[in-house]
């Protein structure tokens, strides 16, 4: 790439380009002015430079958390950066109901569920619930779409029975509970059992969640992953878009 097309971009806190940022960890140690010296420390062996504790609170039971500002030196070159993403056309709710009822010619299945431990239903609730979240409604509100919300602790056999029973066209987890990175091993575990099965290619597979990417997604043998800031929209369009490409429906 030419130096024409480099876009380098550094954090904004007070003047541009100052490089000032805010960062939050929490310290298993009793809140005391040795600790919040302590955080000032471990900022600075970050690499920030002047950092300086805005924020300390005690958590109890010796534990304290802590906000400190201080200012990052790094730059990044924007132009250089490539996330992979799912290549679809987000649809408004009327969008998608009319391609649903003229490419599937009947209501599109969708079968939700928070798996194995995770007990958050925030996530799976914000996609399939009829009020949806932020103004964006959910998939129960969508015509031409039957939501199945399993809600959490779902087991990754119970789900893939009742995808069965349901002839689902969309299995939806939502993984939101992630300690030890657990959800790697939860949502292996429900591609393998589809795999298992003979169904895999037959159910379009979506995970959800503040630690997922398309790209880890497609590595653990999803067909996408939403993040953050995703809504119903987002997941019914890349839906019927990848049941259009499975099916060859004509328009």
């Amino acid at each position: 790439m030419s130096a024409t097309n480099e876009q380098w971009i550094k954090p904004y806190g007070d003047t541009l380009d100052d490089g000032r940022v805010q960062l939050s960890f929490t310290l298993p140690v009793a809140l005391s002015d040795e600790a919040k010296e302590a955080a000032r420390r471990l900022a600075l062996a970050m690499g920030l430079d002047e950092p300086a504790v805005s924020h300390a609170q005690d958590m109890g039971q010796g534990f304290s958390f802590y906000v400190v500002y201080g200012q990052c030196h790094h730059r990044v070159d924007l132009a250089s950066v490539q996330v992979a993403k799912p290549e679809f056309e987000v649809l408004d709710k009327a969008g998608v109901d009319a391609l649903i009822a003229r490419k599937m010619g009947r209501k599109m299945v969708v079968i939700g569920a928070c798996i194995e431990t995770d007990a958050h239903t925030v996530g799976i609730d914000a996609i399939m619930n009829m009020k949806g979240y932020n103004g964006h409604k959910g998939l129960e509100s969508y015509h031409q779409i039957r939501a199945v919300n399993m809600g959490a602790q779902v087991d990754s056999e119970e789900l893939v029975t009742r995808a069965i029973e349901e002839r689902a066209d969309v299995i939806l987890v939502s993984q939101v509970v992630t300690q030890k990175n657990i959800h790697l091993d939860n949502l292996t575990r429900l591609s393998d059992i589809l795999e298992a099965e003979g169904l895999r290619e037959r159910v379009i597979l979506v995970v959800g969640g503040p630690r997922i990417s398309h790209e880890l997604a497609k590595e653990l043998g999803y067909d996408a992953g939403f993040g953050v800031g995703s809504y119903a929209e987002d997941v019914a369009s890349f839906a019927i878009h990848e049941w259009t490409q499975r099916h060859g429906a004509a328009a």
